[in-house]
């Protein structure tokens, strides 16, 4: 996906999309280059603190460094996941047989225009506690589903 394609108007609806970023392979490396990335690529509005978590049902790999991201962004939905898809490649994701295996980079939707996308949100304390920081820190919520 071009730069300019993310920064250039799109049309004039900005969306905005925040993301839980995860890495255990070389972590500290892989969270600089993916940061350095979007802040170049995308309008970045806030981050959280990278937190260390275990890993969770694969247990036999390193520690996970997460956090979360607040962007803006001119693109549709689909468009963004799938540039998120080729940055967690560029950054030598490897998609495995174990989907909760190692990785270099893993970038996740969880909310988009404040509506909650992701349930991992009320499962897990590494998608939340990000999240919950930037929420603070943007004084932005969300609007969660009933079902």
């Amino acid at each position: 996906m071009p730069i300019t394609a993310l920064r250039a108007g799109q049309g004039t609806a900005l969306h905005e999309c925040l993301i839980s970023i995860g890495s255990n392979i070389e972590p500290e490396l892989n969270f600089t280059q993916a940061l350095n990335l979007l802040r170049t690529e995308c309008d970045l509005v806030a981050h959280s603190q990278a937190i260390r978590t275990p890993p969770v049902g694969f247990l036999d790999q390193p520690d996970f460094l997460n956090a979360a991201l607040l962007i803006r962004t001119p693109l549709t939905y689909e468009a963004f996941r799938l540039y998120l898809k080729a940055v967690e490649n560029r950054l030598g994701r490897v998609h495995g047989p174990n989907k909760s295996g190692p990785r270099t980079m893993d970038l996740d939707i969880v909310a988009w225009n404040g509506e909650l996308l992701d349930q991992g949100y009320f499962e897990y304390d590494y998608v939340r506690l990000p999240v919950d920081e930037v929420l603070t820190v943007s004084g932005r919520s969300l609007m969660t589903k009933k079902g």
